[in-house]
């Protein structure tokens, strides 16, 4: 996608009054997939390790410190330059890794090769984009990321259900700068009047706000649900509020 000529951002008393809501624009990680428990992952890395016959696994004791993996990441990447490119996010989970005593190269090459593993879509994940397609709704998938999800979208079932996606490291821009908002509704012809941004952290997420996109922020839950169903409930209250 082409960003070498981002919109300005808009100005409040710049912002058309809000419309019904016509696209929604999806957060991916903590938002419509749930990223599982460090316990699972170290079982997938040593599963994958036992497969090539090493005789190194990774240490149950790493849980903790893989709980909070991408937080332990803003230490030595305040930027988020690990979503800008496939190289950088490598490098920065490398460097992280390398702060936990006792892991060694080859265990956080296993690691990172089923980084994906224990992704699952919330329960509710699939039938609300289902719902919100079958009522004419446009969606787009936004993430910040360093790697590709669509796989991980396909697997879950989720990738066909939307119009596009849109990661940061194709972009080159991560949330909440303004141009990756753009990207995602110039993908389906939106306008932040008739957008909902849905996702998860009030610090990234919330960038689409001052575009004017009305913005839903779910924070991060255990369990298999996420809430999602408040989302075509927005919807219709828009189509509802646009008609009286």
């Amino acid at each position: 996608m082409n960003s070498s000529s981002p919109r300005a951002t808009v100005h409040p008393h710049e912002l058309a009054a809000p419309q019904p809501i016509r696209t929604v624009v999806f957060d991916f990680h903590s938002t419509l997939v749930d990223q599982g428990s460090s316990l699972e992952w170290i079982s997938c890395a040593n599963d994958l390790l036992a497969e090539l016959a090493g005789e190194e696994l990774v240490p149950v004791e790493a849980a903790a410190y893989l709980d909070r993996v991408w937080e332990h990441a803003r230490a030595v990447d305040p930027t988020t330059e690990r979503d800008r490119s496939t190289e950088a996010h490598k490098a920065v989970f490398n460097r992280v890794m390398s702060r936990l005593p006792g892991i060694t190269d080859v265990m956080t090459d296993a690691l990172y090769s089923t980084l994906t593993g224990t992704w699952h879509a919330y329960v509710d994940a699939a039938p609300v984009l289902r719902e919100l397609r079958e009522a004419g709704v446009r969606l787009v998938i936004l993430s910040n990321t360093g790697i590709d999800i669509r796989p991980t979208l396909e697997r879950e079932g989720l990738l066909a259900l939307a119009d596009a996606v849109v990661l940061s490291y194709e972009v080159g821009h991560v949330k909440p700068d303004p141009v990756i908002f753009n990207v995602a509704l110039d993908s389906v012809g939106a306008t932040p009047s008739t957008a909902l941004m849905v996702g998860d952290s009030a610090n990234e997420d919330n960038g689409a706000a001052n575009l004017g996109i009305r913005t839903l922020i779910l924070p991060r839950t255990l369990g298999v649900e996420h809430g999602l169903d408040l989302v075509p409930a927005l919807v219709s209250v828009s189509s509802a509020r646009a008609r009286a």
